[in-house]
């Protein structure tokens, strides 16, 4: 196992977790430290896609460790240096849209800025309807920002979905260790599934 200290940080695009779920199992199978991080709502919603508590005891059983899900919990993220890299997979429109405007109201957000305060690698797998429409300008943002790497990604359904994007979750491990060799995996945009 690799020493690295990796966040996992999971959004509430609820409908991707089961594409998610085996990502966040080749993370714990490859690194030394993994720590789960949810929002607010990916730790209360109950969806179709499964009941939260559910999703939150999968979460602690693949990485052995409790979720992070509170602000004061996230918090120490920065001050302690707890961690080497952190993944936000999935990453919603609202999180990219307060990641690019410097908002930490959320769990996420905030493991984000502690994260940010030791200049460390933040991974976004985007999953978002509106990725090129109204989340574009987010998209953008951060694709020009230092320290912000995204896991490459697709047009999911371009013809029922024409703005709609969603990263190749399993390519986490390879943007990983890009990432903390300051680089961006390529090629980000990728081709019909």
């Amino acid at each position: 196992m690799e020493p690295v200290r990796v966040g996992f940080a999971f959004c509430g695009s609820f409908c991707t977790y089961d594409k998610v779920f085996p990502a966040l199992e080749q993370v714990a199978a490859r690194y030394e430290t993994v720590v789960p991080i949810v929002s607010e709502i990916s730790a209360s919603a109950d969806t179709r896609f499964g009941p939260a508590h559910e999703h939150l005891r999968e979460m602690e059983r693949i990485c052995d460790r409790r979720v992070i899900d509170t602000i004061p919990k996230a918090e120490p993220i920065g001050p302690q240096n707890l961690l080497d890299v952190l993944v936000i997979a999935p990453c919603t429109g609202n999180t990219l849209a307060k990641l690019a405007h410097g908002i930490a109201d959320s769990t996420v957000t905030m493991a984000v800025k502690a994260h940010l305060r030791n200049s460390g690698p933040v991974i976004i797998a985007v999953s978002t309807n509106d990725a090129l429409a109204g989340a574009a300008p987010n998209l953008g943002t951060l694709l020009c920002r230092k320290h912000f790497y995204f896991v490459p990604f697709r047009q999911d359904d371009p013809i029922r979905k024409p703005t709609s994007l969603v990263a190749d979750f399993l390519q986490i491990p390879a943007t990983i260790d890009a990432a903390l060799h300051g680089e961006q995996l390529q090629p980000l945009v990728l081709g019909p599934a």
